[in-house]
């Protein structure tokens, strides 16, 4: 997952189908050649996933409609990505032991913001202040690796281990895999902890798991709450061409207009995806309260009906849209149950 101003997935396009299907492999060390027990294998941002058992061997099941990479995960060892496992199963997958990420030299180097100044930045803008957002503790904290640049007025984050999040209002475990995450301050003042946030950019792949609480009335209110008006609700609304039916109004120079004039939605032949093209920029107002704005700098982009979209680099969002962050966002299979 990458996030610029709003988090964005990476997906590759390919046909959906909805068929279960189920990929095997097993887990080694390149070097030992002996199996790997408990590496984590997932599909990027869904609640998809298994562990390897002591053999090194694991079974995961899918569909098309998940998009997502394959990713194989062991602390110690750097992340295999699996891109075309629909050509290929029973395959052996070989990690290699990852250089030590942790630079101590940073922990107690003094770059002009203390730690908690930086970790509270950080959890602001990685969790996001939404309530769900608030919601949402970082488990690990001392895994965290925090630097300031003064001079370029940037802050910047890495970690030793994989974040481990709670979302309680949601009811999810995330385990994020953060691989680049930046702040750009235009204003610093930090004896006044005083910061004006310039852009946000953070990247990684997350697997997400229920918690005991997830069937709950309250959870599935949550959660809805949080899906409407995401960017998420918005690209599947796109996909189906009926954003008035779920409460979206598009506004060019301040006035409404009809969304169909700036958006051409176009079915690809033989392909469950869709090409969009947007004529200009245009603010987004859903259900009368929330307004964003969408910034395309792409002559097109590809949709499904899940809202996954691609390419993410190109495609900005601002205002409320803008301001979602890990703790306000749902994995891609969400909903899926309902439309298979």
């Amino acid at each position: 997952m990458k996030k610029i101003n709003k988090a964005g997935i990476f997906i590759f396009l390919l046909p959906l189908f909805c068929v279960s299907q189920t990929f095997k492999g097993r887990v080694l060390d390149k070097v030992t050649q002996q199996p790997l027990e408990t590496v984590a294998v997932y599909f990027d941002n869904t609640t998809i996933g298994t562990t390897t058992n002591e053999k090194g061997a694991f079974s995961i099941p899918y569909t098309d409609a998940v998009q997502s990479t394959l990713v194989i995960s062991y602390l110690g060892y750097e992340n295999v990505m699996i891109l075309n496992y629909r050509n290929q199963n029973n395959i052996t997958i070989e990690l290699v032991e990852a250089e030590s990420a942790l630079d101590e030299v940073h922990l107690n180097y003094d770059d002009g913001l203390t730690r908690r100044q930086k970790l509270r930045l950080f959890r602001k803008e990685f969790l996001g202040a939404s309530k769900f957002g608030r919601s949402s503790k970082i488990l690990n904290e001392d895994d965290l690796v925090l630097r300031y640049n003064k001079q370029n007025k940037a802050l910047y984050a890495s970690c030793n281990a994989v974040i481990k999040i709670e979302n309680k209002a949601l009811q999810y475990e995330i385990l994020y895999d953060l691989k680049d995450f930046e702040i750009n301050f235009r204003y610093v003042e930090a004896d006044q902890n005083i910061f004006t946030i310039n852009s946000v950019a953070y990247s990684g792949t997350s697997y997400y798991k229920n918690l005991k609480k997830s069937n709950h009335k309250k959870t599935i209110k949550n959660r809805e709450t949080a899906y409407n008006g995401s960017v998420q609700h918005f690209m599947r609304s796109l996909y189906n061409t009926n954003l008035k039916a779920e409460n979206y109004r598009i506004f060019y120079d301040g006035f409404v207009v009809d969304e169909w004039t700036y958006f051409n939605v176009e079915v690809i032949a033989n392909s469950d995806f869709k090409k969009v093209t947007l004529k200009d920029k245009v603010s987004i107002l859903y259900n009368k309260d929330f307004q964003s704005d969408l910034i395309i700098e792409l002559d097109e982009f590809f949709i499904d009906v899940y809202g996954n979209y691609a390419p993410v680099v190109g495609i900005y969002f601002n205002g409320v849209m803008g301001s979602q962050r890990l703790g306000d966002t749902l994995p891609l299979d969400y909903k899926l149950e309902e439309k298979e």
